[in-house]
Formats: C-alpha cells, sequence, structure tokens
C-alpha cells in the first residue's frame, strides 16, 4: 500500500554502536515502497529486556493505530528470545500491523511472510509445551525424592502449639484472622490446623 505510514525500530547493545546501517537499508525499503516512517531508535539497549524506551513508545503509538507496519533490519532488533518475539507479534497481528525484517526476508503482509511467521509460532508453542513437561516432570521427581514443592510455611507448629491454637479457636471462636496475625501465620494455615483431626 503506497502512502502508509510505518514505524522504522532500530536497536544497538551499547551507545558506541551506530545505527547508520540500519536506518540506510530500512529507508532503501520504504523509499522503494513509497512509505511515510517514524524512526524510534534505542541505543545502550539490550534486547532481552522487555521494556525499552523507544520500543516502549512505538508500541503505545502503534497501539492507537498510528502505523501500519512495524520495519526492523533483523528480527534480533526486535527481541533476543523466541518467545518475546512471539509475544510482539502476537500483539502486531492482533492489531492488523504488519512486521517487515529486512535480513530475514520476512513480511507478514505477504502469503510466504505470514508462513514464515506460522512456522515461528509453532515452533515457540513446542518449546513452551516442552518446557512445561520438563517442569511437571521435575516437580514429580522432587515428589519423590521427598523434597517439599512450594513455599515454606511462615512457622513451624509444635504439637503444642497446635493443641493450644485449636483449644483457643474452640474456647473463644475468635475468627482465623485474628488467630493468624496472634500466631504469626497464615489465615490457611490457622484453618488448616484448626481442621486437622489427629
Amino acid at each position: 500500500m503506497v502512502n502508509k505510514q510505518v514505524a522504522l525500530y532500530l536497536r544497538v547493545s551499547t551507545n558506541a554502536q551506530s545505527t547508520d546501517a540500519q536506518l540506510a537499508e530500512l529507508r532503501q525499503l520504504v523509499e522503494r515502497r513509497g512509505w511515510k516512517y517514524k524512526v524510534f531508535c534505542d541505543k545502550g539497549q539490550s534486547g532481552a529486556n522487555e521494556s525499552r524506551p523507544a520500543f516502549d513508545e512505538m508500541m503505545q503509538q502503534v497501539r492507537r493505530g498510528r502505523f501500519a507496519a512495524v520495519c526492523i533490519w533483523a528480527l534480533d532488533r526486535l527481541a533476543r528470545s523466541l518467545r518475546q518475539l512471539l509475544d510482539i507479534s502476537l500483539e502486531l497481528q492482533r492489531l492488523n500491523v504488519d512486521l517487515v525484517a529486512v535480513k530475514q526476508d520476512l513480511d507478514t503482509s505477504s502469503a510466504s511472510g505470514r508462513l514464515v511467521f506460522g512456522v515461528l509460532s509453532t515452533v515457540a508453542e513446542f518449546e513452551r509445551d516442552l518446557l512445561k513437561e520438563r517442569v511437571r516432570a521435575g516437580i514429580a521427581q522432587a515428589k519423590r525424592a521427598g523434597k517439599r514443592i512450594g513455599r515454606p510455611p511462615l512457622r513451624v507448629f509444635s504439637a503444642r502449639d497446635v493443641a493450644g491454637l485449636r483449644r483457643e479457636r474452640k474456647l473463644t471462636k475468635k475468627p482465623y484472622r485474628i488467630l493468624a496475625a496472634e500466631y504469626r501465620t497464615s489465615v490457611w494455615q490457622v484453618h488448616k490446623l484448626c481442621a486437622k483431626r489427629s
């Protein structure tokens, strides 16, 4: 589409690096297509940072419908992890904003670009599923080894403490919230100890 407004996003990891080469290639691309553009540049910002000043400003304007596409020199300028890249790409897709990456020859406004994006999405989903399986396997192994799963309790109760807590609850009918404060533990723990029958 001629005369559409696009965002050019540039990023370098250190202040000593230059974005000139990125900008030159992106300008060639947008001028060849007849697009108007606005430049957003982050210097001294790692791609692993999910929040970057120029990137955040660009995304605010993207969400307001100011741009039809986001153009980058390479995918690693936008994000360092596949998950982060996919999250950004999915948001752009939801907002009907195309993503163009010069080095990867990716343009989601074209059929081939959408295919590449689909492959990336599938790989990322596969990676997420593998991670979930590894976490589940790790938890199961820890349980088999007798390790405690979850946060440790705020305090450990002796048999005498538990008996005193139950007695106080029975005699005074104090709310669990009050007892939790007095015994320096959680409401859930007080409820659990009072409900137990040993």
